[in-house]
């Protein structure tokens, strides 16, 4: 709950006049279309979960758009026009199985002059958000920072950064910037004076830095609140005030966890009584820990999680990122990820998230596409979407499929369409044009670049990225699995096969895809949904579930309790619904592609099988 503090700093913004930003109230506009009676409200905590209007348990599933904000080419926008936001988020729905962005937001952009707001690229920023929200796709905007700002950095430097704004920096009076003996960008973040110096500058508020950010954050939360539609504005979810924060340097006496406590909570309240300023009131604080809390590198793992913040309740959902540095360092992970290569990894998010008394999100994964460590690609990718799943390998679920935990909501790094075609001048250096990769700091992560033609295209296999997911559940998810059977190469990965036990459910899979969701109703009407991949067409998708059970789902009414129907946004995705008619009862639906036209008897077999499973289980 907010500070009697954070309550008077709302009556003296209000007061000081902080939220004057032009522009009309919101008109009430036509949802996304495709849409359905119960689609389109905004999201709330509630228990621990995400929840929708209609009280369902929502799970994001995403991207984030983009790391092209943090480069000049495009002005700190994601995209280069309206035009191209449209593009990418058809494809990022159709393509990608995305429901939901982290959309990057520049401080450098949003402030250039000091108390001086940026309008121009507000507006720019709104248009751009618009483009996901008509596709039906929830944004959630990321103030973004890395190495604080590209002004610490020389023309001739080896890294840059991304963030504040030029007066930010000429504000410190910073050393010379120098990383040292670095094999990794992100060492900047504990070897680089300059970046240390200003990062601690920034949290002990120096030069009115925080205090600047907080106005400017303010001022654009406001814009878009007045400038979006109620009906855009509810797919907005909430906020991410900071990305991966980092004390820079320590006072004396102070750990890792204490400046959690003594700075970053303190920002975050702050922030928190903002967005309530701005019209956010009912929208979540997206809030992420210390940057190493939980590194899976011994060495760098530092206590944090924000330990010490008390019950976060339904005002902040505790908000994560996760990269397998072990991996990415080529030396100290060799051979490739397996089935459970995360489980313990993002269990620790599931479990922080759950002793703060609300939702999680893993905001940031993913693994380079390019370079020495990028065969592992597949694998690693595979066993983090794995992981956001179940708490379990695929090995144990079925023996144990109460133990699942819930399902995580995720936006993958990167969607970004112009991977490869950048014309970026590191760090206004002309003589540096960038155009590999992502174009920054040697990084190569988007799951999508632009073919010859011009048309979005997958990097990565396609049964690893459009996948099988219950992106609203109507009541509490009990247990979730896919086994996507992704490709490394030619190599099929099969990591949670049926067991042998379940021989009738088994033969109806084969060697197709499946998913398996447990749950148990709640009170309201709306029906449970999970997004269908592309590689199940309607006709050839099996469903067996104690609602019933079908080959080729027919299209959704509110009398068809197992149905189909499109995904909002016109973009050609689809959804399967599921509609029960109780409260508080257990319910299972298996979803698969694989045998072709199976017979009564298998459907019949299959059923009786899975009901026997779930009643011994739940």
């Amino acid at each position: 709950m907010p500070t009697i503090r954070a309550r008077l700093l709302v009556v003296l913004v209000i007061l000081c006049g902080f939220l004057t930003v032009a522009g009309a109230p919101p008109a009430t506009a036509a949802t996304p279309s495709d849409s359905l009676w119960f689609d389109g409200s905004s999201l709330t905590v509630q228990n621990g979960r995400l929840t929708d209007g209609q009280g369902r348990e929502i799970v994001l599933r995403g991207y984030n758009v983009s790391g092209e904000t943090k480069l000049e080419e495009n002005s700190g926008l994601p995209f280069a026009s309206v035009a191209d936001a449209r593009k990418s988020a058809t494809a990022l729905r159709a393509l990608g199985g995305g429901d939901a962005v982290r959309f990057l937001l520049s401080w450098a952009h949003a402030e250039p002059v000091r108390g001086q707001v940026d309008t121009t690229y507000l507006a720019a920023v709104a248009e751009q958000m618009r483009a996901f929200l008509d596709a039906g796709i929830r944004v959630l905007p990321d103030f973004h920072q890395d190495l604080y700002s590209r002004y610490l950095f020389n023309s001739g430097s080896w890294y840059t950064g991304d963030g504040a704004p030029k007066w930010a920096v000429d504000a410190g009076n910073y050393p010379a910037e120098s990383c040292g003996i670095c094999l990794f960008w992100g060492q900047n973040i504990t070897q680089n004076a300059a970046v240390q110096k200003a990062q601690y500058d920034f949290w002990h508020n120096n030069h009115g830095l925080q205090d600047a950010f907080l106005t400017t954050a303010q001022a654009t939360m406001a814009y878009l609140q007045q400038h979006l539609t109620d009906v855009e504005f509810a797919a907005v979810t909430g906020f991410d005030p900071y990305n991966e924060p980092y004390a820079g340097s320590d006072d004396s006496g102070q750990t890792s966890r204490t400046w959690e406590r003594d700075l970053l909570w303190p920002f975050y309240v702050k922030f928190r009584a903002r967005m309530d300023a701005a019209g956010w009131q009912d929208k979540p604080a997206f809030v992420e820990p210390n940057l190493f809390w939980n590194s899976n590198i011994s060495t760098q793992k530092q206590e944090g999680g924000l330990l010490d913040a008390g019950t976060l309740g339904s005002r902040y959902v505790f908000n994560t990122h996760f990269y397998d540095q072990k991996a990415i360092s080529g030396i100290l992970m060799w051979g490739k990820a397996a089935d459970g290569q995360y489980a313990f990894d993002f269990a620790t998010v599931r479990d922080r998230a759950t002793a703060a008394g609300t939702a999680a999100m893993v905001s940031e994964f993913g693994h380079p596409l390019s370079g020495t460590v990028s065969d592992k690609a597949p694998t690693v990718l595979k066993a983090m979407y794995q992981a956001l799943d179940s708490r379990l390998p695929g090995a144990s679920w079925w023996s144990n499929p109460a133990a699942s935990g819930p399902v995580l909501s995720g936006t993958q790094w990167q969607w970004d369409i112009y991977n490869g075609r950048h014309h970026e001048l590191m760090n206004g250096n002309s003589g540096k044009v960038l155009t590999s990769g992502d174009a920054w700091n040697d990084e190569d992560l988007s799951a999508v670049n632009l073919d010859g033609s011009g048309n979005v295209t997958l990097r990565q296999n396609s049964r690893l990225l459009d996948r099988l997911y219950p992106s609203a559940t109507a009541g509490t998810t009990l247990a979730f699995t896919y086994e996507d059977r992704s490709r490394d190469g030619s190599t099929t990965l099969t990591w949670n096969p049926v067991p042998s036990s379940l021989p009738n459910v088994a033969r109806l899979v084969g060697s197709g895809q499946y998913g398996l969701l447990v749950w148990r109703s709640g009170d309201g009407t709306a029906p449970t949904e999970l997004h269908l991949p592309a590689s199940f067409p309607t006709a050839s998708t099996t469903v067996v579930s104690d609602l019933g059970t079908v080959y080729g789902p027919p299209a959704y009414a509110t009398s068809t309790p197992v149905a189909v129907a499109p995904e909002p946004g016109g973009t050609g995705s689809r959804r399967l619904l599921l509609t029960d008619t109780d409260s508080g009862a257990p319910h299972y639906a298996l979803v698969t592609n694989g045998a072709p036209a199976p017979s009564a008897d298998l459907l019949s077999a299959a059923r009786s099988e899975l009901a026997a499973w779930a009643a011994a289980h739940f």
